[in-house]
């Protein structure tokens, strides 16, 4: 899970940067410029007033970082520029291009070899990203998603199959936590990260719908950590049943296209119609057993699939959730599943979706999103700075929280 920090991260760079550490009357005014643009990545008490407290020199980058104190609360802030990264490890610039190959799943080992240092050095980079809320940081500026979806990734750790609970909402993975089971203790645990991080952000958020595949341990840990959410049944696990032995079968085609039809219908009471019509016209034409069988499951859930028509944005379809779930496969398949602690793997897992988050998309796929580059930018409709790692430390100011206590 995330831990809370008392480090605000602001775009500027080195040469600026030398300029004013050196000058407290200018380094206020950049600091108060910054608060102006910016107050989202600034602790809730910053507004009442602060003083420059002092300065701490990092022996491994050879820069000051200074703090501040807000005057409310008397609790310290270090300042630091989004060109060095957290812990004064490393500058971000250098940084960057082996981490933009991580979110593709280039071994450590790899980039050690064409970047130098160590395979733990990299490793050690791209977990410490795992710190952070990723609500927090993901949506910096966007509003919480009141239409979610939500299913489990299975991947093996030293041997033994563990889940990775996964939420997504507006494109976007908010949620990566780790299961050990697939019960419904352990999956409303590895959800309640999400819903400790958005509700650090909105006291009282409710999602207003979760899209889930059906199993009946994701619908109960929802219901148990959202009482008020509408669990949506995901029509395309309905159809995939169908068509994972159908396809071979006669008449596979207008099966399909009849299923398709009634998925599009204008309105719950079209939908329920069509799909009794679909089954109708299954008993006379679908001659395989097992075929007619996932049919009938199909058809005899229309009442939950009709749930969606009542809550307009709610999502029908897993596919949103589907296109992360595969990036999060592939990176964990060829990094040879999962390895390590629990805590470690959890790190792991939340570096990978704030990396799958903010690292830029292939230019093609920018231009079609109005010139947006990843996912958390076009749900931000923003960027802090044109580097990607750039702006996903300075949107991790805080850790990404909006609770301005610092940890112990």
């Amino acid at each position: 899970m995330a831990r809370r920090c008392s480090t605000i991260c602001l775009p500027i760079g080195k040469d600026d940067y030398l300029r004013l550490i050196d000058a407290p009357t200018a380094f206020r005014r950049w600091i108060d410029q910054a608060f102006r643009d910016w107050p989202e990545l600034f602790p809730k008490a910053f507004g009442q007033g602060y003083t420059l407290k002092d300065r701490r020199s990092s022996k491994r980058l050879g820069i000051c970082i200074r703090r501040i104190q807000c005057t409310a609360t008397k609790h310290a802030f270090s300042v630091r520029p989004s060109f060095a990264f957290p812990y004064m490890t490393g500058l971000t610039d250098e940084i960057e291009g082996p981490l933009f190959l991580r979110a593709f799943g280039v071994p450590f080992w790899a980039l050690a070899r064409v970047f130098g240092r160590g395979p733990m050095y990299w490793y050690r980079r791209e977990i410490s990203l795992g710190r952070n809320s990723i609500v927090g940081v993901t949506l910096r500026r966007a509003e919480l998603p009141k239409h979610v979806l939500a299913d489990e990734h299975h991947q093996t750790r030293n041997g033994e199959k563990n889940y990775i609970a996964t939420t997504v909402g507006d494109g976007c993975c908010l949620g990566a936590a780790l299961a050990p089971t697939a019960g419904v203790d352990d999956l409303q645990h590895a959800y309640g990260v999400f819903k400790t991080e958005a509700q650090d952000r909105q006291k009282d958020y409710q999602p207003t719908t979760v899209n889930t595949d059906g199993w009946a341990s994701t619908r109960q840990a929802w219901l148990n950590l959202f009482s008020r959410v509408v669990i949506l049944r995901c029509f395309l696990h309905g159809w995939l049943a169908i068509r994972n032995r159908g396809k071979l079968s006669a008449g596979f085609e207008t099966l399909s296209e009849k299923v398709w039809n009634a998925y599009h219908a204008a309105d719950r009471r079209s939908f329920a119609q069509q799909l009794r019509r679909l089954w109708e016209w299954s008993q006379e034409h679908v001659s395989t057993a097992w075929v007619l069988e996932q049919v009938k499951k199909l058809c005899g859930r229309a009442r939950e699939y009709g749930e969606a028509y009542r809550h307009g944005g709610g999502h029908r379809t897993s596919n949103m959730l589907d296109r992360v779930m595969r990036g999060m496969n592939r990176y964990f398949d060829d990094g040879q599943h999962l390895h390590g602690s629990e805590d470690a793997v959890e790190r792991h897992c939340r570096a990978w979706a704030l990396l799958s988050n903010f690292r830029p998309w292939n230019p093609a796929t920018a231009r079609a999103n109005n010139g947006w580059r990843s996912p958390a930018e076009r749900v931000n409709k923003h960027r802090y700075h044109d580097n990607w790692l750039h702006n996903l430390l300075v949107s991790a100011s805080l850790a990404g929280f909006r609770n301005d206590r610092p940890s112990p």
